[in-house]
């Protein structure tokens, strides 16, 4: 039965509803979303071993001087060498007791089956000589993830993966050690909240940290919560079969009370039982200033990178060929930001949970310095019947849960409900999440009126709304011509921005950046061809930014004319720089991954008056008294 056959109020949300679904269907059915781990297929592994091929890993102790991450060398060699061998890491060690007992090659076929996945692995033929010789030797960037390790060579390539030889075991000095510290604001603007990782749980050790202001001499201890999940929080495979792996404890610190724009150091720690500590990385940050101060303030965005390959691992290679790229350049530029906004699409661990350990290592020179604040995309939380706005399954069965332990944020109830206000100075933020209903007469959508009528424009006059799908305007391919329907929200959120006056929107989930004009309702609402460059006096719309483009691999916008509200595009891996230092000019910046060079900008330069001015449906009609 055809839409025209159906009631009129119920044949658009059918059409809304077959929008959305097909928005969906194509880009999670995209090749750059699949996790290549789960290419491998590991119910049809056996064990064969052969007693000619042998792999050895070096050293065989790691992070003996405290650190979290080692480089390992690993020698293999094999007799029959093929493209189709591969060397997998595997932990714990005892991975191929998964798979039956050894056996000798030819002594017939062994149980199938490989209960857990690698957490990284490489083709054997990424050593030039390998196919020539049968041996060679490669690097493998290893962090501590709280037990031992193995590695694995297998030859049959993905599709029949056949365990030739297991390495020694390695493993870190101290597996359960304090790892890879994170920062977030707290609920408060003078608040630091501090999450960790490590293998102790409460009964071994009392988490906390160690903190001082820059010129006390002494320092205050504060305890840690402790929060972890098994695989009865989860919601499906492969997070709840191959994909699992113990994720340990997270721990949660709140630094409270905190000087605006004062520098402090930390040290995240564990007091054992008799006494001694085991000890983390220690780390300084600056607090937040107080809202509405002015001064120099300065604030990354960006969606969508995932993981980077600084060892080459083969399962990354052309999914996220960016996150290395973006995170490095982050890294560089440290000292030229003050806080950072990923918007969902966070690791892209797709069910195999090894990856979130890699991604916060990743993060980790970052995070720890500054407010890492995430917002939850579809690869994080969208899994059929679990209450989410979608249902897809591009959480490949982790329905929020790993994201919503791994990362604090200041969520007003709990983290499952991913919505918050971050106050940051001059800025309010408003973070949505996408993943659950939004619409007039949800919970979501009485908490960003709040958020946004919150915000004091006399003193914080850049409002910005964050979320991960663009609930707004994009040209993408999959997103056609729907523009600011493609999702079911247009209708939904526009009359809030417009009413709250919202500068700006900035979203990730399609992989490119695009720039629209002031817009409202489809219609710039500022003439000109200098509407490129600068605005100035009142905006009467809001700006929408797509910036996707943290290292997921890109995606091309649809053919045809530009839509009249698209002034800028660029398909390159970057992120969003957002600069203010008084109260009346704001500076945008699209700036590139690779050369840090800005490729698109504008500025709003405008006084309160030009805030409070009214536009259409920004202001309650006039009466006679007016």
């Amino acid at each position: 039965m055809g839409t025209s056959a159906l009631p009129p109020l119920l044949a658009a949300a059918v059409v809304l509803l077959m929008v959305a679904a097909a928005a969906m269907t194509v880009e999670d059915s995209a090749p750059d979303n699949i996790q290549p781990l789960s290419t491998l297929n590991l119910a049809a592994a056996q064990v064969a071993m052969d007693s000619a091929s042998a792999i050895h890993a070096s050293p065989d102790v790691l992070g003996k001087d405290g650190e979290d991450s080692a480089w390992v060398t690993v020698n293999f060699t094999t007799p029959s060498p093929s493209s189709d061998h591969w060397i997998g890491l595997f932990s714990p060690a005892d991975f191929s007791s998964g798979i039956g007992s050894a056996k000798v090659a030819g002594e017939g076929d062994a149980p199938a089956g490989l209960s857990v996945a690698p957490i990284k692995y490489k083709l054997g033929n990424c050593e030039p000589d390998f196919l020539r010789t049968g041996g060679g030797n490669t690097s493998f960037l290893v962090i501590n993830q709280r037990s031992d390790y193995a590695f694995g060579l297998f030859s049959g390539g993905k599709d029949n993966p056949k365990l030739l030889a297991v390495s020694n075991k390695i493993s870190f000095a101290n597996p359960k050690a304090p790892v890879f510290p994170r920062l977030s604001q707290g609920k408060e603007w003078n608040q630091m909240a501090v999450t960790w990782t490590s293998g102790y749980n409460i009964g071994e050790a009392y988490p906390f940290v160690e903190w001082r202001m820059k010129g006390e001499e002494t320092s205050k201890r504060t305890p840690a919560g402790t929060l972890t999940f098994t695989r009865g929080h989860l919601c499906g495979d492969p997070a709840r079969g191959q994909g699992y792996r113990d994720p340990g404890f997270i721990h949660t610190a709140f630094l409270k009370d905190l000087w605006p724009n004062r520098e402090y150091s930390y040290q995240i720690g564990h007091e054992l039982q008799d006494g001694t500590v085991a000890w983390g990385k220690s780390a300084t940050f600056r607090a937040s200033p107080y809202p509405g101060q002015a001064s120099l303030q300065r604030v990354v965005i960006f969606g969508d990178m995932g993981l980077g390959a600084k060892d080459g691992s083969s399962e990354l290679q052309g999914f996220q060929p960016g996150a290395q790229v973006t995170t490095d350049r982050l890294v560089k530029d440290l000292p030229n930001y003050d806080a950072v906004f990923h918007i969902g699409d966070l690791s892209y661990a797709n069910g195999f949970l090894a990856q979130w350990d890699q991604f916060t290592a990743q993060i980790e020179p970052i995070a720890s310095r500054v407010p890492y604040m995430v917002a939850s995309g579809n690869h994080e939380r969208t899994y059929m019947d679990t209450g989410g706005f979608y249902n897809g399954n591009d959480s490949h069965g982790e329905c929020g849960v790993p994201a919503e332990t791994y990362f604090y944020v200041p969520a007003a109830a709990h983290r499952g409900k991913f919505w918050y206000a971050a106050d940051y100075g001059m800025f309010r933020f408003c973070v949505g999440d996408t993943e659950h209903d939004w619409r007039p007469g949800s919970e979501q959508h009485a908490f960003l009126d709040a958020c946004f009528a919150g915000a004091d424009r006399k003193h914080q006059p850049w409002l910005v709304f964050l979320a991960h799908r663009p609930l707004g305007y994009s040209s993408n391919d999959f997103y056609a011509q729907e523009g600011s329907f493609a999702e079911p929200m247009g209708r939904a959120l526009q009359p809030l921005w417009q009413r709250h006056r919202v500068d700006l929107a900035v979203y990730g989930h399609v992989h490119n950046y695009e720039r629209t004009c002031p817009v409202y309702e489809n219609t710039c609402t500022v003439k000109g061809k200098d509407r490129q460059s600068s605005y100035a006096g009142a905006m009467g719309g809001t700006i929408h930014v797509v910036a996707g483009t943290g290292g997921a691999r890109l995606r091309s916008y649809a053919g045809g004319a530009w839509p009249q509200w698209s002034v800028a595009r660029n398909e390159s891996f970057g992120y969003v720089k957002l600069t203010a230092s008084d109260h009346s000019s704001m500076r945008f910046e699209f700036i590139h991954s690779d050369d840090g060079a800005v490729h698109d900008a504008f500025t709003i330069t405008r006084d309160y008056k030009d805030i409070m001015a009214c536009a259409v449906d920004s202001c309650a009609p006039h009466t006679l008294a007016n």
